[in-house]
């Protein structure tokens, strides 16, 4: 039995219960599961093909565990990352600490983008928002990545952020066109 060819790593990052899991099922099966999720320990892996023009391309995606005694195993799901989505709760009190992140080398050359997840919440009672839109929004620049605010259980802004992640345009997010030849193209190689 071959292993399912993985053209592009994306590893979904931040703390837990800021909705990394439910945005990975909204994306991967379209569906929002109500009830209480059972925490993710070390990473959990789904594969998706999609359609880029003429090319089906498979993305690996890890969504990693977010409990900080969790942190230094999920290091290694990072390496050879094309995308890093980090992900923030827009009812929790704080955004996530990048350095953690971006202080690997296995991040360097990851195309970074910067999620805000709940939004439902807020849009229902906008006293809930913890975290200012224009405070995101310049920590995102402050990092380099690109900001969305996203809601996985009405799956608001969720189709419109993967398209900016996955789909090449004219400024493309995770390049899909480059390939390597091993599964897991590492960001830290030198060539």
């Amino acid at each position: 039995m071959s292993a399912m060819r993985v053209d592009a790593k994306v590893v979904m990052l931040g703390k837990e219960s800021v909705g990394k899991t439910s945005l990975v099922e909204r994306y991967v099966h379209h569906r929002f599961l109500v009830g209480p999720y059972q925490n993710t320990i070390g990473a959990a892996f789904v594969a998706k093909p999609i359609q880029v023009g003429e090319k089906v391309i498979t993305l690996g995606i890890w969504d990693t565990a977010g409990s900080e005694r969790y942190e230094a195993m999920s290091r290694i799901y990072y390496r050879g990352a094309r995308a890093a989505i980090v992900c923030y709760g827009e009812t929790h009190r704080k955004l996530p600490k990048f350095k953690v992140a971006r202080s690997y080398c296995v991040l360097q050359h990851c195309k970074i983008y910067l999620c805000g997840t709940k939004n439902d919440l807020i849009e229902g009672d906008r006293s809930l928002r913890q975290i200012d839109y224009h405070d995101a929004q310049d920590f995102a620049e402050e990092i380099g990545a690109q900001h969305f605010e996203t809601s996985s259980k009405t799956g608001s802004n969720v189709g419109e952020f993967h398209v900016a992640v996955f789909v090449p345009a004219e400024e493309p997010g995770v390049d899909l066109g480059q390939k390597k030849d091993s599964y897991f193209y590492s960001c830290c190689h030198n060539n």
